[in-house]
């Protein structure tokens, strides 16, 4: 078996409920994951939207979530650091912490990434997409995806 991600807001290919966007409370969904390799150091978590205008647009960077965690409660804190020692990198709203889907028009389609690495990242909080990246090469040993999907009433 490989790397699982779920949410229990929402289902692979389904809409994210509203509560977990620009148009409610902007927070993030609850997430759980199983199959989890043995060798996980720690967990990180990149959530975009390939579906944006002009570039994919990064909604959310959390990395050094703890390897032996197999989830996140619903509203994550923004700070820096959370409980447990993650930490967020800066999504394409300038901000630490979770950005939820605000699609301009029509419906766009949400990757939710999870990556189980052999490592902690030696990366201060605040990096972008890239240096995220770049720092996991060479750690990743499994990934899973959950795709959501949203539209603006």
């Amino acid at each position: 078996m490989s790397l699982q991600l779920s949410s229990p807001a929402f289902e692979q290919n389904e809409k994210i409920p509203s509560v977990y966007t620009c148009d409610d409370r902007n927070i993030s969904p609850p997430l759980e994951w199983s199959q989890v390799p043995g060798e996980t150091r720690s967990f990180a978590i990149i959530f975009d939207d390939p579906d944006a205008p002009s570039k994919t647009w990064v909604h959310w960077l959390l990395y050094n979530i703890p390897g032996d965690w197999t989830g996140l409660e619903a509203q994550v804190e923004e700070d820096e650091e959370i409980a447990g020692g993650a930490l967020h990198g800066v999504n394409d709203f300038g901000n630490y912490g979770y950005g939820g889907p605000c699609p301009p028009g029509g419906t766009h389609r949400y990757h939710m990434k999870l990556y189980a690495l052999d490592t902690l990242l030696e990366i201060d909080p605040g990096v972008m997409k890239k240096e995220l990246l770049q720092a996991m090469e060479g750690h990743v040993i499994e990934q899973a995806e959950l795709v959501g999907r949203y539209s603006r009433s």
